[in-house]
């Protein structure tokens, strides 16, 4: 009866698993309120890269992408702003860097720059920063980096893991449980 059980639970898991890796992840919107940008490194020039000037708070921002992702697994980090440097273009200005992951499908880094707020800059230099995007000033741009996996790897990251996982749970057993008696 227990390994019925096991077997059973193994394979509903295995059926969610897959429909949550099969199920495509949905369309970026563009952000609502702001200027998409077509500056040169914002558009097609770097792969999965989109920039928007706006007016919209960090909260904002961040809701709204979340908003995007409507399943229940989006997990929420924070990053160092430097790191933009490395994941978006090395010559991005950052004040905030926070990226959106599904684990096993994609990421949505979003680079948040306001220039107001710029700790590279001495307070009374920052106007110098000011964001102007075709005649009208904003207070921040947003840069967005999509990665997402491929079907294939997706499947292969998961079963990797769950296997290594499974083979773990069972040297635990073995080793800890079955001697401890």
């Amino acid at each position: 009866m227990v390994n019925k059980i096991k077997i059973i639970t193994f394979v509903l898991f295995n059926a969610f698993s897959l429909t949550y890796l099969l199920i495509p992840t949905p369309t970026l919107k563009d952000l609502p309120s702001s200027a998409k940008s077509n500056e040169p490194g914002d558009t097609v020039q770097l792969k999965n890269v989109s920039a928007y000037y706006t007016n919209l708070s960090r909260t904002e921002v961040m809701n709204f992408y979340k908003s995007v992702y409507t399943n229940p697994i989006v997990i929420r980090l924070n990053h160092p702003p430097e790191l933009s440097k490395s994941i978006i273009k090395d010559t991005i200005q950052s004040y905030y860097l926070e990226e959106l992951s599904l684990p096993f499908k994609e990421s949505l880094y979003i680079n948040g720059y306001e220039w107001e707020n710029d700790v590279f800059t001495k307070p009374e230099k920052r106007i110098k920063n000011k964001l102007i995007y075709e005649g009208k000033e904003y207070r921040s741009k947003i840069t967005l980096k999509l990665i997402p996996t491929p079907i294939p790897l997706r499947l292969l990251s998961f079963f990797a893991t769950e296997i290594a996982i499974i083979f773990v749970l069972n040297l635990y057993y073995k080793f800890f449980i079955k001697h401890a008696h």
